[in-house]
């Protein structure tokens, strides 16, 4: 591989564009990590090297849970997810593990996302992993996880096995959405043309076999991993069900509130420097998305969707803003909460921008989880540090995940919880409101 530094297309895309990057922030010292307007509220190491995925937050204040998923891409180690209570927020403590079975027999990434739900009463955890042929559980997607009666550790158990056999190969990415017909839905990437959309409800409820209720597909003939990552939202204006979704070519919107009939609402195909979509998020109202494609010196870009949304053209190629918190580095996961957007960023730890002019959008925050200072340079080298990040709507907690520095939970000073409506936007994010009666009514 070649590890001399290139100037891309994306980087000159972000130059043109004016992309806010870290080269206005402190230079990083061991001393000065961060922001004086961050804080940390508690770090607890995890183990591993390279071990540590995603992360995932419940959003009620008297669950103090926190979920993160654990891979293995390079130190050996057990498959599975960890469960952290953050009651005493200065003291995380790692209450609970599930791990697979026979973990030196299983090939392949491992454990990457986790997400949880509501249903019935009862809380559970989706754990997705992404098993290779030549070992156990090639065809297996998702582990589902009763968490009910935390903070007691030895009551976690598996309450469901989700297969794919069809498309072998795990499930790299997974979101759960309570749809406006108020059934619970997983949604995942599987090595195939579509996105797998299963009822939750039915899985916990002993109907795993039936689960499979909706595929969403894609305009390209792509067959082996159509999307990489979504978001599912209700867009307030139509009283819709919204899928956005990051693979092949771009970026796709579909309307979802006939999960039997998907409906292309918007592409966003031939941009320049995105040959493959990822992670993939809109505002609140829907009329912004904030796009990441996954190789060095591409920046996070923001399109505006209203002239697709309008009628006035069918296929968006032109961003109006990008953001990147080096422009040598490679901004990750990221979370929405108008107008900020709070993102994993790798090598750069935690990251918060401010999108109220999405033409221009300025950094306001940041703190750097990943400690081994100097960094590599090819697009491997860079793929270190921060990998996820959530928000908790309640109290404006932030959590992280770093690979391999483990669990970090922060604060913003001003930033006290999230509304949306104290924004005069739809108070939607990520996050579900699992009690809330369907939105049926409201179409």
């Amino acid at each position: 591989m070649n590890k001399t530094p290139k100037i891309s297309v994306s980087l000159v895309i972000a130059m043109l564009l004016g992309v806010a990057t870290s080269n206005a922030q402190d230079p990083w010292t061991p001393e000065k990590p961060g922001s004086d307007n961050i804080s940390i509220e508690g770090h607890l190491p995890l183990g591993g090297l390279e071990t540590v995925a995603d992360i995932e937050i419940e959003q009620e204040l008297e669950r103090p849970y926190v979920y993160v998923a654990r891979s293995q891409y390079r130190d050996p180690n057990p498959v599975g997810t960890d469960i952290i209570d953050i009651s005493d927020p200065g003291n995380p403590r790692l209450i609970a593990r599930w791990r697979i079975e026979d973990p030196d027999l299983h090939v392949g990434s491992g454990a990457l996302d986790v997400k949880y739900f509501k249903w019935a009463g009862r809380y559970y955890v989706v754990q997705s992993v992404q098993f290779s042929q030549g070992g156990p559980n090639a065809d297996m997607g998702a582990v589902v996880l009763d968490v009910t009666d935390l903070p007691d550790g030895d009551s976690v158990h598996e309450v469901a096995r989700i297969y794919a056999p069809e498309t072998p190969g795990g499930f790299h990415n997974i979101f759960i959405y309570k749809h406006s017909n108020g059934r619970v839905l997983l949604f995942s990437t599987v090595r195939g043309s579509t996105a797998n959309v299963y009822d939750l409800g039915m899985v916990v409820e002993g109907d795993v076999s039936n689960s499979l209720v909706a595929q969403v597909p894609t305009p390209s003939d792509q067959t082996r991993r159509a999307y990489h990552d979504f978001y599912v939202g209700f867009h307030m204006e139509t009283g819709t069900d919204r899928f956005y979704g990051g693979g092949t070519g771009g970026y796709y919107i579909y309307d979802l509130t006939d999960l039997d009939n998907p409906e292309l609402l918007v592409s966003l195909t031939g941009i320049s420097g995105v040959r493959n979509g990822h992670t993939f998020t809109p505002t609140p109202d829907g009329r912004y998305v904030v796009a990441e494609t996954e190789y060095q010196y591409a920046p996070l870009r923001i399109f505006d969707l209203k002239p697709a949304l309008d009628g006035e053209v069918s296929n968006i190629s032109q961003p109006i803003g990008a953001w990147a918190s080096n422009w040598q580095h490679l901004p990750h996961n990221h979370e929405v909460r108008w107008p900020y957007v709070f993102v994993s960023s790798y090598l750069d730890g935690l990251q918060i921008f401010s999108m109220l002019d999405p033409t221009n959008p300025v950094t306001v925050g940041y703190y750097d989880t990943f400690t081994a200072h100097p960094t590599g340079g090819d697009e491997y080298g860079v793929m270190l540090g921060a990998f996820g990040v959530d928000v908790r709507n309640a109290d404006g907690l932030i959590v992280i995940s770093d690979l391999n520095t483990g669990f970090w939970s922060f604060r913003m000073e001003g930033f006290n919880g999230w509304n949306g409506e104290d924004w005069g936007v739809p108070d939607i994010s990520s996050e579900q409101k699992w009690d809330e009666e369907s939105r049926e009514g409201t179409r």
